[in-house]
């Protein structure tokens, strides 16, 4: 049995095809089923059904599967140890980060990361919170940035910074006239919020919950923060926005912006990953410098941390 051989069987259990398999493998079809094919013979089992199209995985070929990742993310474990311990930062990270987060964070430490560690290769996706523990389950990403706590036990966190929610208030709405918010002004607006599956919705929504408001809230099949400013600016309601995002509205729609009395209700924003997972100290290196950058854009005094969920 070989390391080699129980790559082969996870990534042909990713993809449900020999030929396919083969091709994210870098190696031919021939030596990928050969390489298999001995590792069955070894064990005395079969662990794919050939038969099936696409390829199935017997129930033991289940089992098999798990094993192989378990001992597949131990020994790349191995490698992780000898970079950490000569303190090098590169190879290829994986690294997905939320909708609401991703567009105003990105930018701002991106360069600074990729200047400071030129050896690293960052894979940056958008995805969902949910996607992100997924996939950090499976192995398939390294670490995720993600609206915390999320409270699941095989998952670390590392808080960045606490971002406060703000209000969107054009002149058509009371709230305009206001310096700042309390929670219970929003009773009589109506609130527009993202879609279903937005973790800042549901934050949005505890805000409401707790101070027993009751949002009178359109259905919006659309993530996105423009979306809720232009219906908001067309007088169909007010809308709460992440501190960061507000911060990057031009003048005018700043003029709109209404923060929360005290103590402001926040979203934490960490670092999260799979507590079994690989390449932590290059996770610490990009922690450390995210929260030097963001400690100069968010100024929080009296926050309350409102949970996603």
């Amino acid at each position: 049995m070989t390391i080699t051989q129980l790559k082969y069987c996870i990534v042909v259990a990713e993809h449900r095809n020999f030929t396919t398999a083969a091709e994210h493998a870098f190696v031919t079809q021939p030596t990928l089923s050969m390489q298999i094919q001995k590792l069955e013979q070894e064990l005395g089992v079969k662990i794919f059904d050939r038969n099936q199209k696409p390829i199935g995985i017997t129930p033991v070929g289940e089992k098999i599967i798990i094993q192989a990742k378990l001992i597949v993310a131990e020994s790349e474990r191995m490698l992780d140890v000898v970079d950490q311990e000569k303190g090098l930062i590169g190879g290829t990270f994986k690294l997905g980060i939320i909708p609401t987060i991703m567009p105003t964070l990105l930018p701002m430490f991106l360069q600074t990361v990729l200047k400071a560690y030129p050896e690293l290769k960052l894979e940056i996706e958008e995805m969902s919170t949910q996607q992100i523990i997924e996939q950090l389950k499976k192995g398939t990403l390294d670490a995720g940035i993600a609206a915390t706590p999320l409270a699941m036990e095989e998952i670390t966190e590392k808080p960045l910074y606490y971002e406060p929610f703000m209000v969107y208030a054009p002149a058509h709405s009371p709230l305009s006239k206001e310096k700042v918010i309390a929670p219970q002004m929003l009773k009589n607006e109506r609130i527009l919020l993202l879609q279903d599956g937005h973790c800042f919705r549901d934050a949005a929504l505890n805000i409401c919950k707790l101070h027993n408001v009751s949002p009178s809230a359109f259905k919006i099949n659309s993530g996105s923060f423009e979306t809720l400013l232009q219906l908001s600016d067309e007088a169909l309601g007010v809308t709460l926005l992440p501190y960061l995002h507000a911060k990057q509205l031009g003048v005018e729609q700043q003029k709109h912006v209404r923060s929360f009395e005290a103590p402001e209700p926040a979203r934490e924003v960490s670092v999260i990953y799979h507590k079994i997972g690989l390449k932590t100290h290059i996770i610490k290196a990009i922690h450390e410098k995210i929260r030097a950058i963001i400690r100069g854009a968010i100024v929080y005094e009296d926050v309350k941390i409102i949970n996603p969920k």
